[in-house]
């Protein structure tokens, strides 16, 4: 196995770390936006008030996006898996 082979795992893991991790981030930030403007507005100061409605948004967005997420993981894997003879050779 090569450097370049090394790099170029790694740089795919990243990727697939992105990919998969920026739905229930993304849904996670706007949730906590709506939130703290909520709470702006009608000077409520519940630090709890914040994470009741991002656990379930997040909660929702896994159940949305689960299958996407499933799919990128099990594509990297499959391409992992099927290149392993030419990794070691």
């Amino acid at each position: 196995m090569t450097e370049g082979q090394v790099l170029d795992i790694v740089r795919d893991a990243i990727y697939n770390i992105i990919v998969c991790s920026a739905p229930m981030l993304l849904i996670s930030l706007v949730v906590g936006l709506i939130v703290s403007i909520f709470q702006t507005v009608t000077s409520i100061q519940e630090q709890t008030l914040t994470f009741i409605p991002k656990i379930i948004a997040v909660f929702l967005g896994i159940m949305l996006f689960g299958a996407f997420i499933l799919t990128n993981l099990t594509d990297f894997m499959t391409e992992l898996w099927s290149n392993f003879s030419k990794y070691l050779g």
